[in-house]
């Protein structure tokens, strides 16, 4: 899991240290930069994956525009490059991305690791590989004679063998999206995006769903278990008898007629497809392990939104996923339990100088003979920060 991020030159971002939970939501007044530390993130983990051309980076909810926009435009920084450091279980990786040029969105990055004990221990496994010791041992006996063809062959043979190695290392962070799931596509199952299984605008929803009823069918079924949060469901399937150019799901309405209770996913509401879209993504063993969902409230009720954050704080910790929300929405924060170190608040604002800085809201206990005071109420009342100055 990742525990902290460290953020430096990016648009609003100047210099930000993230400590993460499993479960992360960021509030604040719009344009303090919750969007930017999420597309900050975004960006390093396309930088560890080698990925940096303009459609990657827009597939993984990054807002792609000239160069210059996307560094800070800060005193002694607009030169500077983008610096973005993971600290994913005690492993440092630090990430520094240049841009190429200033009007078109060309990249590159250096990615340098810190390695402390365990990651070690995997380049000494490395180091220690029998066929790697034979290579060694031959270059040394002069049986192989070292020249560019040779060279170039055992250095890409290493790279090779290294890559599932350092693989470990950034599987928490390299597929890291962005999700804003959108309505349309979450109608339209033909659609599917570059990046599988989901995309961020909720592509490919329904191959997953078809994949996970085949394969993992356990899963499945524990997405239309959680569905029942909504009392009028009682259960989806996907036909049988689908032509090949047809992609559907059936639901089940428990309030209507025999023969007029199944439905697809045209005519459903839009909570309905959200929430499945969000019970796939936190259950499947093919979605990525560290992700964030931007307005996580979108087409939802408040009381819906407050239950929601409870169920996936929940599934979180089963599935071993990590996710940072954004809402603006006071009821999110209501599904919250801050005594849970896993489950953790942060205030996004924009000090005197412009820069996004973020502060962690901790539990507070209550005085003896008074009403707690929900998160939401706090929020709202201006306790914890986060609302526009101007109100």
């Amino acid at each position: 899991m990742v525990k902290e991020v460290r953020i430096q030159n990016y648009k609003s971002v100047q210099d930000l240290t993230l400590e993460l939970g499993r479960v992360n939501i960021l509030i604040g007044a719009n344009g303090c930069g919750k969007s930017n530390i999420l597309e900050a993130i975004a960006f390093g983990s396309a930088a560890a994956e080698d990925k940096l051309g303009k459609e990657f980076l827009s597939a993984r909810g990054i807002r792609v525009t000239e160069p210059a926009w996307m560094k800070s435009g800060f005193y002694r920084t607009i030169n500077q490059p983008i610096n973005i450091d993971f600290n994913i279980a005690g492993e440092i990786t630090e990430i520094e991305i240049n841009n190429v040029n200033s009007f078109f969105s060309g990249w590159s990055s250096k990615v340098k690791d810190k390695f402390t004990a365990s990651a070690k221990e995997l380049m000494e496994s490395l180091m220690n590989d029998p066929i790697h010791k034979e290579i060694l041992s031959k270059i040394k006996s002069g049986e192989i004679k070292i020249d560019e063809e040779k060279t170039k062959t055992v250095l890409e043979d290493s790279a090779t063998r290294m890559k599932p190695l350092l693989s470990l290392l950034y599987q928490d962070i390299s597929n890291f999206l962005i999700y804003a799931p959108e309505n349309t596509f979450l109608r339209k199952f033909e659609e599917e995006s570059q990046i599988e299984p989901l995309g961020i605008r909720g592509e490919g929803l329904f191959k997953l769903l078809s994949v996970m009823s085949h394969e993992t069918p356990e899963e499945f079924h524990e997405i239309i278990e959680n569905l029942e949060l909504i009392d009028w469901f009682e259960g989806f399937e996907i036909p049988k008898d689908l032509v090949f150019t047809e992609r559907r799901i059936r639901i089940k309405d428990r309030f209507l007629e025999e023969g007029l209770q199944y439905f697809d996913q045209r005519s459903a509401n839009e909570g309905f497809l959200f929430l499945m879209f969000y019970f796939a993504l936190f259950i499947s063993k093919y979605t990525p392990k560290f992700f964030a969902i931007d307005n996580i409230d979108t087409s939802l009720n408040p009381k819906l939104c407050s239950e929601l954050i409870k169920i996936l704080s929940k599934l979180a910790k089963k599935h071993d996923k990590q996710v940072i929300f954004t809402t603006h929405n006071p009821a999110v924060l209501d599904g919250l339990n801050l005594n849970d170190d896993e489950q953790r608040l942060l205030v996004v604002s924009r000090n005197k100088d412009g820069h996004t800085k973020t502060k962690r809201v901790l539990p507070i206990a209550t005085p003896e003979g008074e009403i707690p005071v929900r998160l939401s109420e706090q929020f709202m009342r201006g306790y914890i920060g986060g609302l526009p100055k101007n109100f």
